[in-house]
């Protein structure tokens, strides 16, 4: 492969430092043995909040009161085209049961978690696309109760994140953030349903509660900072890729952005272009995408189509552009990718907001294994079997035969007790 850094990173992205998982892991120590008034002490440190955890009613409507129509309606409108993508996800899986052999039959079923945690980012931007794409999913998914939490201010949770929460059929609505907000779904403070499924992005506090959590409650993915890859030949935009790229990067300082081209020129255009497009960010937007930009930031120069799909497929990126001629090509030949984004037409920013596709997506190369959040994820897919007593004959003899081969002497009587039962006087053990 003939690449060239024509930009190289200088750092990789961290979620998990020593520093962070002992922050993390005294918290919940102490707000898994303090409960619910620790949970709430670290509101009122952290956020200034001092008033109750759970979101009122009168709170959920003065909030409605507060979100202009306009925005009502946007936030419909992605509601709406996330609930028919995680509606038709949904649809693509079925229970079935199929005979395997005479008497015998297998199936699946598919059991909606009882209760799930989302954690909604309200601290340097209120994320209400969040909201939606972690409890709509949730509700389509038949989750009998979503806890939704978002980080409050003095007042609590941003008016249009308890809007969208509850628009989008959060049961609880919880005024805390962070490791708390995270803590207190897990543990079950103030509902009394502990959640068996955390999701949804956040700092790196919340990134490394979750993982510390794992095992003890189920998590969407272990989330790092959010990344864009974009695939360009010489057809492509310069102006729109610069600015597809600065999209993501303001997002946070750490939050790689990466292009892959065929084309020296594009290359060296978008080049120049991007701190311009970074300088007429607002702050703090403009403070993260800059050094996002000059210390994760990469331009990679590549000689084929091919060479540019296999880095791209090592890269593994959070989100996937391709700007080509041969975008079919491209969709046909990438393998890894949190969410893929084909032609200048559409952008990760519709996909982050409201074009139906889920936002929240694996990182730090977790494409090369998982995909993103999704409607299966708030399913669990188990198996059933049942049989005749005829078709014991057959599994019943095979099942006591291999039992015993493998040193399973218990194993082989449950089969052997079964036979004798149902089968007296045939030599069948």
């Amino acid at each position: 492969m003939a690449i060239t850094y024509l930009k190289k990173a200088d750092k990789t992205p961290q979620t998990g430092t020593e520093e962070t998982r002992k922050i993390v892991s005294d918290m919940l120590a102490k707000i898994e043995a303090g409960g619910e008034e620790a949970a709430l002490g670290y509101g009122k440190e952290l956020d200034g909040f001092h008033g109750e955890a759970i979101v009122s009613e009168e709170m959920i409507a003065a909030a409605g009161d507060t979100v202009s129509d306009q925005l009502k309606d946007d936030i419909k409108f992605a509601y709406d085209r996330v609930t028919k993508f995680a509606e038709a996800q949904k649809a693509s899986i079925q229970e079935f049961e199929t005979e395997l052999s005479p008497g015998l039959w297998a199936g699946q079923k598919l059991i909606p978690i009882e209760t799930a945690g989302c954690y909604v980012p309200g601290g340097r931007y209120a994320h209400v696309a969040s909201a939606i794409m972690s409890i709509a999913t949730a509700k389509v998914a038949g989750v009998e109760h979503v806890v939704a939490c978002s980080a409050p201010n003095a007042n609590g949770p941003n008016p249009a994140i308890i809007y969208a929460m509850n628009m989008c059929g959060a049961d609880t609505i919880l005024s805390l953030g962070g490791v708390q907000g995270i803590a207190a779904m897990a543990f079950g403070l103030f509902t009394g349903k502990p959640a068996r499924i955390l999701v949804g992005p956040g700092n790196r506090f919340v990134a490394e509660a979750k993982r510390t959590l794992y095992g003890r409650v189920g998590i969407d993915m272990f989330a790092g900072p959010t990344e864009i890859a974009i695939i360009a030949d010489d057809t492509a935009d310069a102006d729109i890729v610069a600015e597809d790229l600065v999209s993501q990067a303001e997002h946070g300082p750490d939050s790689p952005a990466w292009l892959f081209t065929t084309s020296r020129t594009l290359a060296d255009d978008v080049m120049g272009r991007m701190q311009d497009h970074i300088d007429r960010l607002p702050e703090p937007a403009k403070s993260a995408a800059t050094t996002a930009w000059r210390d994760y930031g990469e331009i990679i120069l590549c000689d084929t189509d091919e060479e540019m799909a296999q880095i791209s497929d090592e890269y593994a990126a959070e989100h996937l552009e391709v700007h080509t001629a041969r975008d079919e090509w491209f969709t046909d030949r990438l393998k890894n990718y949190g969410s893929l984004f084909v032609g200048e037409e559409t952008t990760v920013t519709y996909g982050d907001k409201c074009s139906g596709t889920n936002h929240i997506l694996p990182t730090k190369g977790a494409a090369h294994y998982t995909g993103g959040l999704s409607v299966h994820k708030y399913l669990k897919i188990v198996t059933t079997q049942r049989m005749t007593r005829e078709a014991n004959r057959e599994v019943g003899a095979a099942a006591a035969r291999i039992s015993r081969l493998e040193g399973m002497e218990g194993h082989a009587r449950s089969a052997d007790v079964r036979l004798r039962k149902y089968f007296p006087g045939e030599n069948l053990e």
